[in-house]
Formats: structure tokens, C-alpha cells, sequence
């Protein structure tokens, strides 16, 4: 990804199709068809493209804060994000998800959604970025695209891996990885520690939510709205699809998350990772489904 700068002043980021190869060129493809679709605050613009003989580019519109993975770990000297900022940029990415399911005239299923491809502006506005593995239904009837399975390790939805069987609930399954990684603050995959699905439902197991919750809040947190987003993730990266939410369900419950997150900042009141965490399992922690 390159940096430039229009002759209007508007800052803009140049992506390069690699180097000349078919699946460049599919994904080159795939994403002007898609962005020159598709209008939405939580969805990176395309603002345009260039194809001369055979070096082909996308210019983004900028954003200037780089994306969701580096902020939650401090990188580029920022400090890490805490819970309230993380929970609003998600719950912006949701949005942004949710109308490519639902608010275009055939739905997009994105198919790599993970923390690098949630792009931050100013004031940490948060838009989804990198449609090149994207896939559009046909038709209004079609109830799944037939494919061979594309994404990125950790975030893989293991039905659609399985079964070539690409639909809505496989991005659902990944932005689920998503809000794990906003709520521990670890990867996806650790070697020799297997996935943040797996680690997390027995950490979950204990009813303490301070087993679970990223270490770098120092217990600076909401529990209820901690417990919440915890369980919206498990119920998103259940192994059957028909089991998980919709994004606009997901949506819902990250907007009550973050008012209870917001809610104990405007009261002052600071609650104890520890305190209570048994009494809100019951209704947040595991359960059967």
C-alpha cells in the first residue's frame, strides 16, 4: 500500500495488484466491482482505479490511523485502546458489515474480515477495508455461493471450509474471532495453545470474566457489557451456521454493550473485574444453545 496525495490536496492510499498473476487480477477486479457498488460511513471508498497494460491500482480514500489489530497492541506508539473505544469501532465495522448483507441490492459476503482489514480515520472512526476476496449472490433466491474456500488462518469459518458452502454467517463467523480478539487482546491462533474460540471457553468455564478480559485494562471495565460481548462472539463462531446471529442481530448487542460501557463512565463508578462475575455468567457467560 502506497501513500499519495491528489492534485486537490485529498489524501488517498494506492493499493498495487501483485505481481502479475490470475488471482491478482480476479481480486483486482472483484473489489472495483464491489466498491463502485457499495456507499456506506463504515465502508472504505474506492476513489478510484488504474489499469495501464499491466500494472493495475486502487486508490482508497486515506485513513490516516492505521487499522484495528496495531491499536488494540500499541503499536506505531499509540497506546492500546481501551474498552469503550474498542467496542464502538467494532460496533462501526458491524454496521459496515451489516449493510453489505443487507442494505445492498444482492448481498456481498466480504470473506476476509479480521482486525488488520478494520481501517481507523480520525477520531478513530472505523470503515472495513480489502474487498478482494468478496463474493456477490446472483440473484435474489440464492441462498449461498458454492466456492473454494479463501480467507485468512484464525478467522475461517471451519463450516464453510468444509463444505465450499460460502454465505452471510461466514463473515459473521469471523467478525465473531473479531470481537475475541477486542475482548482478550491475544491472536487468533498462539501455537501450542490452539484457537481463541477454543481458549476462551475455558476461560469462560470459570464464571470469571478477568480470566478472560484483555490484561492491559486493568480490570477497567464494565463486566455486564464485557460478559456480553464475550457471549454475542461465541454465539457468531458456533460451528453450525445456523446457529449464529445476523450481523444486524450482532449489531444490536454491541450498541447495548457499549451503553453499559459508556454508562459506568458518565455514573463515575468503576466496577471490579472480580466482583459479581459469578452472578452475570448465568446470563452472559456459557450456556447451551
Amino acid at each position: 500500500m502506497y501513500y499519495g496525495c491528489l492534485e486537490d490536496g485529498s489524501e488517498v492510499a494506492v493499493k498495487m495488484r501483485s505481481e502479475s498473476s490470475t488471482h491478482g487480477l480476479d481480486e483486482f477486479l472483484a473489489e472495483v466491482n464491489s466498491l463502485t457498488k457499495v456507499h456506506h460511513r463504515n465502508l472504505v471508498s474506492l476513489v478510484g482505479y488504474c489499469w495501464e497494460k499491466d500494472h493495475l491500482a486502487l486508490v482508497y480514500e486515506y485513513m490516516s490511523r492505521g487499522n484495528l489489530y496495531d491499536h488494540m497492541r500499541g503499536k506505531n506508539g499509540d497506546e492500546t485502546l481501551d474498552w469503550a473505544t474498542r467496542l464502538r469501532v467494532v460496533l462501526e465495522a458491524a454496521q459496515g458489515l451489516d449493510y453489505l448483507h443487507k442494505g445492498c441490492s444482492l448481498p456481498i459476503i466480504h470473506r476476509d474480515v479480521k482486525t488488520t482489514n478494520i481501517l481507523l480515520g480520525q477520531n478513530l472512526r472505523a470503515k472495513v477495508a480489502d474487498f478482494g476476496l468478496c463474493k456477490t449472490y446472483i440473484s435474489e433466491t440464492q441462498t449461498h455461493i458454492s466456492t473454494n474456500a479463501a480467507g485468512s488462518a484464525g478467522y475461517f469459518d471451519p463450516e464453510y471450509y468444509h463444505t465450499g458452502r460460502l454465505t452471510e454467517s461466514s463473515d459473521v463467523y469471523s467478525f465473531g474471532v473479531v470481537l475475541l480478539e477486542i475482548a482478550t487482546g491475544e491472536l487468533p491462533i498462539l501455537l501450542g495453545h490452539g484457537h481463541i474460540v477454543q481458549r476462551v471457553k475455558q476461560k469462560m468455564a470459570t464464571g470469571n470474566i478477568s480470566s478472560v478480559a484483555d490484561a492491559r485494562f486493568g480490570g477497567d471495565y464494565e463486566v455486564t457489557s464485557m460478559w456480553k460481548v464475550v457471549d454475542t462472539a461465541m454465539a457468531c463462531t458456533a460451528d453450525s451456521s445456523d446457529r449464529r446471529p445476523t450481523m444486524a442481530a450482532v449489531v444490536v448487542q454491541l450498541k447495548e454493550s457499549l451503553a453499559l460501557e459508556e454508562g459506568r463512565g458518565d455514573s463515575g463508578t468503576r466496577v471490579s473485574p472480580t466482583s459479581d462475575t459469578a452472578a452475570f455468567a448465568s446470563t452472559y457467560g456459557p450456556s447451551a444453545r
